[in-house]
């Protein structure tokens, strides 16, 4: 009967010493924020962390304090999320907001891409209750929106990238002097619309490809100003 307690005793020890008690792994929810909440971690009170939001995501930024505090460079991102500023340089109070509304697929992948960044490099510490994320914490239709936005343009951008490297692109240089300078080392200097840039950014736009003799005649192609269309070096 002695020995009873004793092997109970030895068995609790190893239970306890030596495998982890379930609540020890369980992680706890993550915190959801009020807009009204965010707001205090601003930088304004040193007794608290410096928060900031992108996308609904909130991030603990206080080892950057150097930045995100007050009088530092990125302070107006500290205490709200002002996911369009990231892409739209904007930093006035109408441009510290989190509406994404009017962005090009490209503009929304890079917010997300600056999201990736803090996930990266900060601590993760809550949700945002609002556009990005309800009242019990789910994902709203405008984040899913904005995540199927920015997965389009990674496709166009990927798509672009492949159909440029069909072509060789023109030599540049720039000088005070001189001014700009493009030529080719085979073939002759042709500006031609870069393809889905409509689509990713909202603005049409040109490169400088090296075009062959036997690809002259291809439609699209423009000879710059000023520029014979057999010289393999244009002076802009």
């Amino acid at each position: 009967f002695f020995g009873i307690p004793i092997c109970l005793t030895l068995l609790s020890f190893f239970v306890f010493r030596f495998l982890p008690l379930k609540h020890s792994n369980e992680q706890k929810p993550p915190r959801l924020f009020t807009a009204e909440e965010l707001s205090l971690y601003n930088g304004t009170d040193s007794r608290l962390p410096i928060l900031l939001g992108i996308m609904g995501s909130v991030f603990d930024v206080s080892k950057g304090n150097t930045h995100y505090a007050i009088g530092g460079g990125y302070n107006h991102f500290s205490g709200r999320d002002a996911s369009r500023a990231f892409v739209s340089g904007n930093f006035k109070e109408e441009g510290l907001t989190d509406d994404l509304t009017g962005l090009t697929s490209s503009e929304v992948k890079s917010v997300l891409d600056w999201r990736d960044f803090y996930f990266r490099s900060y601590e993760y510490a809550g949700k945002l209750e609002g556009r990005y994320y309800d009242r019990y914490g789910n994902p709203t239709k405008f984040l899913k929106g904005a995540e199927s936005k920015a997965a389009r343009g990674a496709q166009l951008l990927e798509k672009q990238k492949i159909e440029e490297a069909k072509a060789t692109s023109c030599n540049s240089k720039w000088s005070q002097e001189d001014g700009s300078e493009v030529w080719c080392d085979e073939g002759y200097p042709r500006l031609v619309q870069r393809p889905h840039e409509i689509a990713i950014t909202g603005k049409a736009s040109k490169r400088c490809i090296c075009i062959k003799d036997d690809e002259l005649g291809r439609p699209g192609l423009e000879v710059y100003n000023g520029c014979e269309p057999h010289e393999t070096k244009c002076r802009l």
